[in-house]
C-alpha cells in the first residue's frame, strides 16, 4: 500500500530543480563577470577584441578573448547561456505557485494587514510582480539609463519600495519570498526581453555580413551587470523562510535594504579587484559590509526594554493560561490531527497537544509567536499582540508549570 504525499514531493523537486538551474545560472554569472572584468588590452590582438585574459582550470590554460560588439564573422559553433536563467525562474514560479498560491490561506494571506481573499492575494501577487519588471525595464530604457549612479539609486529604491508594499499586503514569510521573486523576475526578464534578444540581432547582422550595432552590446552587458549585483540578495531572499528574525520584524523591509546595500558591497569588491582597480576606497569595501552586517544584527536583536515591558501582573501568567493561548491559536496546524485543510499532518513535526510538546519547543515559539509575528501562519488564528505578550512572560520568567 503507498502513501504518497503528492504535494510534499511536488515541493521537494520543484525545490531541488530551482537550486540546481539557479546554481547553473548564478555560477554563468559570476563566471562570465569575472572574465570581463579579468580582460586586458593586447595590441597583437584582432583589432575588434576588446581584450583577452589567461586562465588555469582542471590540468589546461585557456586563453579567452572577448569581441565587445562581434568579431569578424559568424564562428562555426556558438554556445548560448539562457536556459539555466529560463528554468530558474519557471521552477521557482512554479515553487512559489504550489506553496503560496494554492496554500495562500495559510501562507500568502495576512488578514490583519489586507483583508482579502485567497485569489486577490495571488491576483496582487502576479500583477506586482510584473508591474515591478516593466517599471525596472522603462527606467533602464529611459534617458534616466545613461546615467549609472543614478540608474542604480533609483532601481534600489523602486526594489526597496516594492519590498515595502508587500511587507504591507502578504504574511511576513510571504513577503520576503515575493521580494526575492520580483528580483529574480527582474533578472530572467533582463535575460529573456534585452539580452539574448540582442546577441540574436547581432548573430543575425553577422550572417547577413552586416556591422552589428553597438549599442546592442552595450545595453545587454548594462542588464548583465544589474544581474550579478542582484543575484546575493536574491540567493538570501530565497532562504529567508528559515529566519522569521527579518521577515517576522516590524521593520522587515528596512532589514531588506540593508541585505540589499550589503550584498552590493560584497559582489563590488570581487568585480573591482577582478578588474584590476586599486584604488583605495577598495579596502574599505569588506570592512563597510561587516560593520553594516554587525548593525543589522544588532538591530533586528534589539528589544527595547527587555524584561521591562512586561505588563503588570507578569508573575500571575500561568502555564494553564500559556497553554490555552497554544491550544486556541496554534493547534490548528500543529496538531497529531490537525484541523486546518491545508495541513494533513504538523508542520515540521512539532505538535502542541501537551504541556510538555509546548516545553520542548520554547525556543521556537518565543522566535516564532514572540519576538516575531511569524506564527500563525498569516496570523490566521488572530493571535492577539497581548497573547504574544502573556507567552513572552511565561517564558521569561521561566516556564512555570505548576498545580492548578
Amino acid at each position: 500500500m503507498f502513501d504518497v504525499n503528492v504535494a510534499e514531493w511536488l515541493n521537494l523537486l520543484l525545490r531541488w530543480v530551482h537550486i540546481i538551474t539557479g546554481i547553473a545560472w548564478i555560477g554563468s554569472s559570476f563566471y562570465f563577470v569575472f572574465t570581463d572584468a579579468s580582460l586586458r588590452p593586447n595590441k597583437a590582438l584582432n583589432k575588434k577584441a576588446h581584450g583577452e585574459t589567461w586562465q588555469v582550470h582542471g590540468g589546461g590554460f585557456y586563453h579567452i578573448q572577448k569581441y565587445l560588439v562581434a568579431p569578424d564573422k559568424m564562428p562555426t559553433e556558438l554556445h548560448w547561456f539562457k536556459f539555466e536563467a529560463y528554468f530558474t525562474w519557471l521552477s521557482g514560479f512554479l515553487l512559489l505557485s504550489v506553496i503560496y498560491y494554492l496554500g495562500a490561506d495559510a501562507f500568502l494571506i495576512d488578514s490583519s494587514k489586507l483583508d482579502i481573499t485567497a485569489s486577490q492575494g495571488i491576483m496582487i501577487s502576479i500583477a506586482m510582480l510584473a508591474g515591478g519588471w516593466i517599471l525596472y525595464d522603462l527606467l533602464c530604457r529611459s534617458p534616466l539609463g545613461d546615467n549609472l549612479g543614478l540608474l542604480a539609486l533609483l532601481v534600489f529604491l523602486l526594489v526597496v519600495g516594492a519590498g515595502f508594499a508587500f511587507t504591507q499586503v502578504f504574511a511576513g514569510r510571504a513577503a520576503y519570498v515575493h521580494a526575492g521573486a520580483l528580483i529574480g523576475s527582474m533578472m530572467v526578464g533582463n535575460v529573456f526581453f534585452v539580452i539574448i534578444p540582442n546577441q540574436k540581432k547581432v548573430v543575425k547582422a553577422l550572417t547577413a555580413g552586416e556591422e552589428p550595432a553597438a549599442i546592442l552590446g552595450k545595453q545587454a552587458k548594462q542588464r548583465s551587470m544589474h544581474n550579478n549585483y542582484l543575484t546575493l540578495p536574491v540567493l538570501l531572499m530565497m532562504i529567508s523562510n528559515h529566519y522569521p528574525m527579518t521577515y517576522g520584524h516590524d521593520y522587515s523591509w528596512l532589514i531588506f535594504a540593508m541585505i540589499l546595500v550589503i550584498g552590493g558591497l560584497v559582489r563590488h569588491y570581487y568585480n573591482s579587484k577582478n578588474a584590476g582597480i586599486e584604488a583605495g576606497w577598495m579596502k574599505f569595501l569588506y570592512p563597510t559590509a561587516g560593520a553594516l552586517m554587525l548593525a543589522l544584527i544588532l538591530f533586528v536583536s534589539f528589544k527595547p526594554g527587555g524584561n521591562e515591558t512586561l505588563a503588570e501582573g507578569a508573575d500571575a501568567v500561568t502555564a494553564k493560561q500559556a497553554f490555552a493561548v497554544v491550544q486556541q491559536r496554534c493547534v490548528a496546524c500543529h496538531s497529531s490531527l490537525p484541523t486546518h485543510e491545508d495541513f494533513d499532518e504538523a508542520p515540521g513535526g512539532v505538535t502542541f497537544d501537551t504541556i510538555d510538546d509546548v516545553l520542548a519547543h520554547l525556543d521556537a515559539i518565543k522566535q516564532q509567536a514572540v519576538d516575531t509575528d511569524a506564527m500563525p501562519l498569516g496570523n490566521m488564528t488572530e493571535m492577539t499582540e497581548e497573547e504574544r505578550q502573556l507567552l513572552g512572560q511565561w517564558i521569561s520568567l521561566g516556564a512555570k508549570v505548576a498545580s492548578p
